[in-house]
């Protein structure tokens, strides 16, 4: 499996909404930066923080833009699409994954706060 397969296959696996599931595509010791907040360390951790950021989600889906990789580097642009019941957004994003044996070692994604949080209030 190669790496553009396996991130599509993540950015797709979204929309399950499955914390467990998602964190499962990191490494052990994997590490997501979601780049407005502090870096969070670990699979567990990863998990727990994700379980977080999507407990008030109702759907969500994320649409590839482009996508590009260079060896062990995946570059994707994105556009989430995310409800929480009657609030939604368009949020445009653009993930930086590290992978390492086809698992994501990190992942820094960038995004406007601000867009997201006008959308969700």
């Amino acid at each position: 499996m190669n790496n553009e397969k396996i991130i599509r296959e993540f950015i797709e696996a979204w929309s399950r909404l499955d914390a467990t599931e998602l964190a499962s595509y990191f490494t052990e010791d994997g590490v997501y930066y979601n780049m407005p907040a502090a870096p969070v360390e670990g699979r567990a951790n990863v998990e727990q923080m994700i379980r977080g950021f999507i407990g008030a989600w109702t759907e969500t889906q994320w649409d590839i833009l482009n996508l590009v990789s260079a060896g062990d580097v995946v570059i994707a642009e994105r556009l989430d699409r995310t409800k929480a019941g009657d609030k939604s957004v368009d949020l445009p994003c653009t993930g930086v994954f590290e992978l390492e044996d086809g698992k994501i070692k990190i992942w820094r994604d960038y995004f406007d706060m601000a867009t997201y949080g006008r959308g969700m209030s």
